[in-house]
């Protein structure tokens, strides 16, 4: 009985890796480096926040996700990304109040993965990969 027992936990053990390895074969992952080079002071209540979205209207959307940096340089990574192409942005925080559930409050430095800093640049990335991208901005584009 105690064998069987072992079998029995062994193979369950061996289905839910492979499950999870499944699972994680077909995820799409962005990675976001970011570089926010303005004179703001990034800690953990001014902090930048990045955000994923699924179109590129980044004004009139609501993001897929969005995490946060307490320093001017750092990565982020968005797993399991569900709709490609996708858009990252970000903003810096400088009232220390914001949470990122709301527009940038005004003051807030923004920046955009873009060729052309004029619209978003599309992200695709196929399942089963990661794709890195980097935003780097200052304080050229703030909230009036």
């Amino acid at each position: 009985m105690t064998k069987r027992l072992s079998l029995i936990v062994a193979l369950s053990a061996i289905l839910v890796t492979s499950a999870i390895a499944q699972t994680t074969a077909g995820q799409r992952t962005i990675q976001v480096d970011i570089n926010y080079t303005g004179s703001g002071h990034v800690d953990a209540s001014h902090k930048i926040y990045v955000a994923l979205w699924d179109s590129a209207d980044l004004q009139n959307g609501t993001p897929v996700a969005v995490k946060s940096l307490d320093s001017k340089k750092g990565t982020v990574t968005f797993s399991d990304v569900q709709k490609v192409p996708a858009y990252v942005s970000a903003a810096f925080d400088p009232t220390g109040s914001w949470t990122a559930q709301s527009a940038p409050p005004k003051g807030s430095s923004l920046g955009m993965y873009s060729e052309d800093r004029q619209k978003p640049e599309p992200i695709d990335v196929a399942a089963g990969k990661t794709v890195k991208v980097g935003i780097t901005f200052d304080d050229s584009v703030t909230v009036h």
